[in-house]
């Protein structure tokens, strides 16, 4: 009896816990968000800041992705084809975000960049605007976001081996030959999961942004800054309103994760 009501708890501790770390802070989010009305709702997401927030934060994301994207296959192409010096150097590199803090990241860049910083007197003599800027925005997320697809690749292409490469090659096939009809087709699903969770982090980034945007209303303001802004405004409605937004853009991620995830196991 009591190894029958060891899993019963355990699954309803599990549900619990789901409950209360999910399910509740989203209900909140909504609750407060409709709290005066749809009307109130509307016009919170379509004002003008709005959506000046949610243009930038797609900009940004976007060009992150496509960046991390070309970086992630170069990257886990080079390490699991070649031995070269520094190949150990190169894998910490790209682990190095998870261990530092993306505040920490966003104050580095401003060192660098920022007016008083090792690059500053460059930039400006070339009028060169780097932080407090959109560029500054891209190169924190895409600091921040660098791990996610070739963390994806490396141990796939590890695991595949090289072996209809190499027989691509004995047949003269070139590199990019190699590249659309090998390389790309074996990758694809591990590919897709990798770009959906560099996604739904550019979308959510909050620490490195912040500190390289300086909070310009219609200028630097992503999403998630647009939220901190109104929600210090003591603008509430506005606030949560905006972070369904962010909630939708999570949803959507976790449901192409799971198609994925379901699609994987059935290769």
């Amino acid at each position: 009896m009591k190894q029958k009501a060891l899993p019963i708890f355990l699954i309803l501790l599990a549900y619990t816990l789901f409950g209360v770390l999910l399910l509740l802070p989203i209900y909140t989010v909504f609750s407060e968000a409709f709290s005066e009305g749809f009307d109130k709702y509307w016009s919170s997401i379509t004002s003008e800041y709005a959506l000046f927030a949610i243009g930038l934060t797609i900009k940004v994301s976007f060009v992150s992705v496509v960046l991390n994207t070309l970086f992630g296959i170069t990257a886990a192409f080079t390490i699991t084809r070649f031995s070269f010096p520094g190949k150990n150097l190169l894998v910490t590199i790209i682990d190095s975000p998870f261990a530092v803090s993306p505040v920490v990241s966003g104050l580095i860049f401003l060192l660098l960049f920022g007016r008083q910083g090792t690059f500053g007197e460059y930039l400006t003599e070339n009028q060169i605007k780097i932080v407090f800027n959109t560029p500054g925005l891209i190169i924190a997320t895409v600091f921040i976001t660098f791990p996610f697809v070739a963390r994806e690749l490396i141990p796939l292409m590890q695991s595949q081996g090289r072996e209809e490469e190499e027989a691509g090659l004995l047949l003269g096939a070139s590199f990019w030959q190699l590249l659309w009809r090998i390389i790309l087709p074996n990758i694809k699903w591990g590919l897709l999961y990798g770009i959906i969770l560099c996604n739904a982090r550019a979308m959510g980034e909050f620490g490195a942004v912040s500190v390289l945007s300086g909070h310009i209303r219609g200028k630097t303001t992503t999403l998630p800054l647009y939220i901190e802004m109104l929600y210090n405004e003591f603008d509430s409605v506005g606030a949560f309103a905006c972070a369904t937004l962010l909630v939708f853009l999570s949803l959507l991620t976790l449901i192409f994760k799971l198609i994925l995830e379901k699609r994987t196991e059935r290769l």
